[in-house]
């Protein structure tokens, strides 16, 4: 199945709010709350932030888009990494960051996600970056298969706040060229 992904517009906002809470916690560790998750869903996964990123000249946000039903979305970040245990494990420079890269459950096992990461790979080398990288839960077994399976490799970790909860994240990053 081939689906169609293009670059996110400011009318997507909302579509797109409603789509990160449905997959955010997917992603999230067993032990994560209810509460803290619809924290983090409040504080950075609402409307409003989805158009402040869609206005940021250093995020694009591609949209997997079924009849004008978002289905997936990735948030790539061009500008050198923040974080200070991130920066220093980060080999490929410059980098790109996969802020965010989720595909609703009910298209999971349809390569959705792969069209997704090859679409942000894409975009990635379009912006200039030579690497990729991504933090992803040490306990997301499923994601991290899948971003090994998709070229990526551990460099480093980082800590990740989560409601009232530090979680833990594997530091991953691949070239953007084979």
């Amino acid at each position: 199945m081939t689906h169609a992904i293009r670059t996110a517009t400011a009318d997507d906002a909302g579509g797109l709010a409603a789509l990160a809470a449905v997959t955010f916690p997917l992603a999230c560790p067993p032990s994560s709350t209810a509460a803290d998750i619809a924290a983090h869903v409040a504080a950075t996964l609402s409307e409003d932030n989805f158009r402040a990123y869609l206005s940021d000249p250093q995020i694009t946000v591609l949209v997997i888009d079924v009849d004008g039903d978002l289905r997936g979305y990735s948030l790539l970040v061009v500008r050198p990494a923040r974080d200070p245990d991130v920066a220093s494990a980060l080999t490929i420079l410059p980098s790109t960051e996969l802020s965010k890269c989720y595909v609703h459950p009910d298209h999971h096992g349809l390569g959705a996600a792969a069209e997704l990461m090859h679409a942000s790979v894409a975009a990635a080398a379009a912006a200039g970056a030579r690497g990729l990288w991504l933090g992803v839960n040490e306990q997301n077994a499923r994601a991290i298969r899948f971003y090994e399976k998709s070229g990526f490799r551990r460099v480093g970790t980082k800590s990740f706040t989560l409601g009232s909860s530090v979680e833990h994240d594997f530091v991953m990053e691949r070239p953007v060229t084979p």
